[in-house]
């Protein structure tokens, strides 16, 4: 009590209802998923009286989560990997390599940030079918690193312009050209850059369902997020299983997010500086 700080409990208290708020749809999801349906009629917001796995073992097996589960890590991997080497090598050119245009090819890659993907949605649909791209995991991979490159090439080049110009020119004096110095000096130091914006990548494409549902109509290439959706339909009221299925589709991205909750606060920060 000698340390208390009025000002220190006015900007915990709102952060408290904000951590409440959040916290609060996860355990309310997982209170339903362990009702019957029953219960969950009588009273949706009553505490569920034990633990059941029923639903979730209906949830994975009804739809055929399985499958779409081994979709999203095809695609999300893939997709990852391609966005941090096209990433890489961009943020490393546009902040050490001077080449006229440059500063114009940032700033198209800059305006790539402010463009929603409801807005190509139709004519990138149109293109994707016209070159027989639609409905296939190349297509959606290419979707998405070119609806994430533009915020991968942001973060990774204001991060590279932290390098310290006298680590490259010392590195060109070795003998190494432009491509070893990327991949000798530049690679390795960029490693916790990557990592944090791997991550995010890998978050921002597991949790998409728009692109994946309009680039992926049929059902056997569904990914997880969108084979969650076929769990409720027009004329389905089994709200247990479906909140089961929900639960199964973020039960990935929780673990990742409580193991490597720091390299994503960094990744957030990556490009936000420069030295």
């Amino acid at each position: 009590m000698s340390r208390f700080r009025p000002a220190t409990w006015l900007l915990a208290l709102p952060m408290l209802l904000l951590a409440l708020a959040t916290i609060y749809p996860l355990l309310f999801t997982v209170n339903v998923a362990m009702k019957t349906r029953r219960d969950y009629v009588l009273d949706r917001f009553a505490l569920a009286d034990t633990l059941r796995g029923a639903n979730l073992t209906t949830a994975w097996t009804s739809v055929g989560m399985g499958r779409y589960l081994a979709n999203s890590l095809l695609v999300v991997t893939s997709a990852v990997l391609l966005l941090l080497l096209l990433g890489s090598m961009a943020g490393f050119a546009l902040s050490r390599l001077r080449f006229r245009g440059s500063t114009v090819l940032y700033l198209a890659c800059l305006a790539g940030l402010f463009v929603p993907f409801q807005v190509i949605m139709v004519p990138l649909a149109r293109i994707m079918a016209d070159t027989g791209l639609i409905d296939t995991y190349p297509g959606l991979i290419l979707v998405y690193v070119a609806q994430f490159l533009p915020f991968t090439v942001f973060l990774m080049t204001g991060y590279y312009r932290t390098v310290p110009q006298e680590v490259i020119d010392a590195a060109r004096i070795d003998g190494n050209s432009v491509y070893g110095v990327y991949r000798r000096i530049m690679l390795p130091l960029g490693t916790p850059a990557l990592l944090s914006v791997g991550i995010l990548n890998a978050l921002f494409c597991w949790n998409d369902v728009l692109m994946s549902l309009v680039m992926m109509p049929s059902a056997d290439h569904r990914t997880l997020m969108v084979g969650v959706t076929s769990l409720r339909g027009q004329y389905s009221d089994d709200i247990p299983t479906f909140a089961s299925g929900v639960l199964i589709a973020a039960l990935p991205v929780l673990v990742v997010y409580l193991f490597l909750q720091r390299q994503i606060a960094d990744g957030v920060a990556a490009g936000s500086t420069k030295g």
